[in-house]
């Protein structure tokens, strides 16, 4: 009977095996997640200034590698860039050095540049002579006579003929501010806008100032601003030479004592003046207006704030001839109706400038880096 009880019991066994298996093998899924064991608190990382220090260089230095390719490229741009422009400037400068002292080139763009870059083009005096002196006043001469003179126009033989002519002169005028600077002369602003305050009241540049302008542009290719250059060198060395001819000024000054004492000026001006109608006792000859041309500016200036009888300070005054030099004047007023004025002068002749700058030149010789 126990025995029977017994395989009974075997069988349920046997018999719910498979199942217990199954369900065995269930709970052993290899594609689910195991759990996980917990950590020991000992196995946790400390957070410390190196250890943050370490993570940080591991970032950046898994960023390197991106970040040096980038660097590499600008700087490589920027040498390329450079370099481009480099070649350029000297491109450039290699062929404004051929035009100007291989070609004798004098184009506005070449002006412009000239003004800009100070290309030498002699040293007188001391000083360098810039290229874009020369081309002011060749341009000038070249304008005229193209334009005014065209008859007159020999074609390059005649621009060859400006060109020794225009070096000339702004070597001459840095031999004359050289001079200036020595003596302490200058020609101030103020004293160029009075000139030619003068020179508008007596109606020879223009009736106003875009008659004036036009005139300027159309004759010579100068704006006003030019004009003024042209004239402060003009008057700068009109000065230096009145500055150094110290026998003249003493003659003259001797004179006005005389006059203004009571000296009879007809008298003086056959003894001292040394104007061509001296003879005369000075008499000019002719009734003189504000617009007379062969009267010098700044004389009749003077004349028109005469009265009759009255006699001037001593003036100097720039010649209206070429062939004559610039004067010391005194003049006297005999009659004055506001228009016309009638007048005597006495006139002390002013040693040319040429002569201040030929001794100065010998003292320290021209050397020009052009040859025409």
């Amino acid at each position: 009977m126990k025995l029977k009880k017994h395989f009974r019991k075997a069988k349920k066994v046997s018999e719910r095996l498979p199942e217990l298996v199954a369900d065995r093998a269930a709970s052993l899924n290899p594609l689910g997640q195991a759990e996980p064991e917990p950590t020991e608190l000992a196995d946790v990382p400390r957070i410390t200034t190196e250890t943050i220090g370490e993570h940080r260089e591991q970032v950046l230095s898994g960023a390197r590698k991106y970040i040096y390719p980038l660097q590499h490229s600008k700087h490589r741009i920027v040498v390329i860039t450079s370099t481009i422009i480099l070649f350029t400037v000297l491109a450039f400068l290699v062929y404004c050095v051929a035009a100007l002292y291989r070609f004798y080139q004098y184009d506005t763009f070449l002006y412009r540049v000239t003004q800009v870059v100070p290309f030498p083009i002699a040293r007188a005096g001391g000083t360098y002579v810039n290229y874009e002196n020369y081309l002011f006043e060749l341009r000038h001469y070249i304008h005229y006579y193209q334009n005014k003179q065209q008859n007159l126009f020999g074609g390059q033989k005649q621009i060859l003929t400006y060109r020794k002519q225009a070096l000339q002169d702004v070597i001459n005028n840095a031999y004359v501010k050289t001079l200036a600077d020595k003596n302490k002369v200058k020609v101030t602003d103020k004293e160029v806008d009075a000139h030619i305050a003068i020179v508008r009241n007596q109606n020879r540049l223009g009736s106003n100032d875009k008659v004036f302008a036009d005139v300027l542009r159309d004759y010579w290719g100068w704006s006003i601003t030019d004009f003024r250059r042209s004239l402060k060198e003009q008057m700068l060395a009109i000065k230096v030479s009145a500055k150094l001819d110290n026998a003249a000024h003493t003659k003259a000054e001797g004179v006005l004592v005389q006059l203004l004492g009571g000296a009879d000026f007809g008298q003086w001006a056959k003894d001292a003046s040394g104007a061509p109608d001296a003879g005369a006792g000075g008499e000019y000859g002719f009734g003189i207006t504000k617009t007379n041309p062969n009267i010098p500016p700044e004389v009749i200036d003077q004349l028109f704030k005469l009265k009759p009888g009255q006699i001037s300070e001593i003036i100097l005054a720039s010649r209206t001839d070429v062939s004559r030099p610039n004067t010391l004047e005194i003049v006297r007023a005999n009659q004055n109706d506001g228009t016309t004025v009638t007048a005597q002068h006495i006139s002390f002749n002013l040693t040319d400038i040429s002569v201040y700058i030929k001794q100065l030149q010998d003292k320290q010789p021209v050397k020009t880096y052009v040859k025409f």
